[in-house]
């Protein structure tokens, strides 16, 4: 048996790996398989669980939904041929009431949320993680493109080593207890490629599954429909207004648009390109404008989860960079707190579109370390 003097196993504790607990949360997808696998290769006593979130007859009609009813079915395969137990758990209400009844509401409102931050803060790193505590398990495991790092004060939260990879932005709000708990072991690896490869040397059936794109509860990205279906009677009609208060035409509801959307308005036959500036919820009104409208320096930002080893508010300044979308790199920026979770967040270089309901993510402007963010809300 090992001590506390002799190595530490690759998940971190000073014990042999048959005697580590790991709950691995199984997607059905390759990245969890992966994930599962080769913790049951290197002989540590893994327990699968993967999370029904909602119907399975939706589910089962949209390819590439993480979730729904065949990646149940994968999940539980991978499990038999890796030789160990795995259970299904009903997260149906807990999902609904944490992420799409806000999802829908945050549309409503005029937002662009990004649901499965919020599915990661309240479900799988929430419930999920505690159900890993009750089954005595050492950590939990995820298959996220993310690293954690030990740093002079505890875990620390990292960039995945690939970064067309990498998942981050989504990861923000994990807390410093949460990380002491998780792990992510494909946060080093080069290329999903190489993800693919391990797969396919386990013999997982999932080793060549394709890579989910969309919301999983949002069928070929149609949000306006599922708002629709969620909240009926939504997607109320009103006038698409110029900035300088012309009448351009008339949309079918909010909810079909949002900040910084140039394709699609229904407007044609103008002399210049048009984007969405505004959502004007409470009159029904989108309103158009030339593209440097859309471009923001200054960045309202709350409910912050926050990674320093220095507390939020022990500086005036914070001279970091930040994604105010996922898609976008990390750009040089200011922030100021208001509070231990409230900032004003300055940009160096204007940002065009940024858009309330997405999130603000902080890293350090050199290396790969995440020092945590926040959620963009109306000034």
């Amino acid at each position: 048996m090992l001590d506390s003097t002799q190595k530490l196993n690759s998940l971190g504790f000073a014990k042999p790996p048959a005697e580590t607990r790991v709950v691995v949360a199984m997607s059905g997808g390759v990245d969890s398989s992966v994930v599962a696998a080769q913790l049951a290769e290197e002989g540590y006593d893994v327990v699968g669980v993967t999370l029904q979130l909602y119907d399975h007859g939706a589910a089962l009609a949209k390819k590439g939904a993480c979730c729904a009813g065949r990646d149940i079915h994968d999940a539980r395969r991978v499990a038999e041929a890796m030789g160990f137990p795995h259970y299904v758990l009903d997260y149906e209400n807990t999902f609904r009431e944490a992420v799409i009844d806000e999802f829908a509401d945050s549309y409503l409102a005029g937002a662009t949320p990004v649901p499965c931050i919020r599915c990661n803060e309240r479900v799988k790193f929430k419930d999920l993680l505690e159900t890993a505590r009750d089954l005595d398990a050492d950590c939990m495991a995820t298959g996220h493109y993310i690293q954690r790092k030990m740093g002079a004060a505890g875990p620390e939260l990292h960039s995945a080593a690939d970064a067309n990879r990498d998942q981050s932005y989504f990861l923000f709000s994990t807390t410093p207890e949460q990380l002491d708990y998780l792990r992510f072991p494909l946060g080093h690896l080069a290329s999903k490629d190489e993800t693919r490869k391990l797969a396919a040397r386990y013999g997982l059936s999932v080793a060549d599954k394709p890579d989910s794109q969309d919301i999983c509860f949002v069928p070929n990205g149609n949000y306006a429909s599922v708002i629709e279906k969620l909240r009926p009677g939504a997607a109320e009609p009103g006038e698409i207004v110029h900035v300088d208060g012309r009448v351009l035409g008339e949309h079918h509801g909010v909810i079909h648009y949002t900040i910084g959307q140039r394709r699609g308005l229904g407007i044609g036959g103008l002399s210049e390109p048009l984007y969405v500036v505004k959502l004007d919820v409470d009159n029904h009104r989108v309103v158009v404008g030339p593209k440097e409208m859309l471009a923001t320096r200054t960045v309202p930002v709350r409910e912050i989860n926050w990674l320093g080893d220095a507390p939020f508010t022990s500086r005036s300044e914070w001279h970091l960079s930040v994604k105010v979308r996922s898609t976008r790199p990390p750009r040089e920026a200011v922030i100021r707190p208001l509070s231990e979770t409230e900032a004003e967040v300055e940009l160096v270089v204007a940002e065009e579109g940024v858009s309330p309901g997405q999130a603000c993510v902080f890293y350090a402007p050199e290396g790969s370390r995440i020092f945590g963010g926040g959620w963009i809300h109306k000034g």
